[in-house]
């Protein structure tokens, strides 16, 4: 069950144990999630539908609706918590998450504009996208200076961007259209009730994954601070470049297929790593398949928990981190001391 002994005596699971079971919780989690809703459906009709293809309504609501939701709210999970993990590299900081340099404010600030010109659909994703783009060159300019980027300048940049974001945020909603208001607000808090099947996200996912499961020995080294990886050959501007535009490119892609959905990329890093350890090779999959599974729970419980009416997917993964992640930090406080 158990690997070797890991970080403050802690016994970590083997990754030839951890990742089917992490693919086997992700395949049921997009079991039910096809199968719950306003009306249940039984997970053999399903694929008796899905196969035979005699039930037209239930094969028309699984594959026009739930399973292009559900694949979207996987992508948006393994994206975040993947954004996560080379954020809390990128920083060296544990509590590092994919909006702290502002980049969720920035696509924020450009959606609910779009918004408030009369804009929807692909316009508003367009806009969301340029506006993280737009927030990222701009946190990258305000912290280059003489020596390079440091994670002390990034991360403080980041933060006086993402106020000066959210400020303006507050403004547009209190100047706003009321009539608007409402899908302002969902869209804030995280909603996949009207997102077509995004492929770019899946595809995103896949791509930086399989950079990031190839280079994980580089980033084990630069997660053990700036002297060791200078004395391990590893270049470290080009490699603070390389993870910043990696983290925008995936936070960016996220936010515009789902909205602003916070503590996926927090949380997930931090569970993984008391499972299976700090080697980045498990890491990164294990991440991305619990943000994934995690996210497509929550979009569950979002659709059926006040059915008909659909809930924010954010705010309940607010209300489920903010208690998981305080475990988190007392379990580890009880380690270390």
């Amino acid at each position: 069950m158990v690997a070797a002994q890991g970080s403050y005596g802690t016994r970590h699971m083997k990754a030839s144990r951890l990742l089917p079971l992490l693919s086997l919780i992700a395949l049921l989690s997009l079991g039910l999630a096809i199968s719950v809703g306003s009306t249940s459906v039984r997970l053999d009709t399903v694929l008796t539908a899905l196969v035979d293809g005699h039930d037209s309504v239930v094969r028309e609501v699984i594959l026009d609706l739930r399973l292009p939701r559900a694949l979207n709210a996987f992508s948006t999970g393994g994206l975040l918590a993947l954004a996560g993990v080379l954020m809390q590299v990128l920083l060296r900081n544990p509590l590092a998450d994919p909006y702290v340099l502002g980049i969720s404010g920035g696509a924020a600030v450009a959606a609910l504009g779009a918004m408030l010109l009369g804009f929807g659909g692909l316009i508003v994703d367009w806009a969301a996208g340029t506006g993280a783009l737009g927030a990222t060159f701009l946190v990258f300019a305000l912290a280059h200076a003489r020596g390079g980027w440091t994670p002390q300048r990034l991360l403080l940049n980041g933060v006086v961007v993402a106020s000066g974001c959210a400020a303006i945020v507050s403004l547009m909603l209190a100047l706003g259209d009321e009539t608007r208001l409402r899908g302002m607000l969902f869209w804030l808090m995280g909603d996949l009730s009207f997102a077509p099947f995004s492929p770019v996200a899946l595809c995103m996912l896949l791509a930086v994954g399989g950079l990031a499961i190839a280079g994980a020995r580089s980033l084990n080294v630069l997660a053990r601070g700036e002297i060791e990886s200078q004395s391990l050959g590893v270049a470290l501007s080009p490699a603070r470049i390389a993870l910043f535009c990696a983290t925008a490119a995936l936070t960016a892609t996220a936010v515009t297929t789902a909205g602003g959905i916070g503590f996926i990329g927090l949380v997930t890093p931090h569970l993984v790593r008391r499972v299976a350890g700090s080697n980045h090779r498990i890491v990164v999959p294990a991440s991305i398949l619990l943000g994934g599974t995690l996210l497509i729970l929550a979009d569950t419980l979002a659709r059926s928990a006040a059915s008909p009416r659909q809930l924010p997917v954010g705010a309940l993964t607010a209300l489920i981190g903010v208690p998981l992640f305080l475990m988190l930090m007392r379990r580890e406080r009880r380690i270390t001391s």
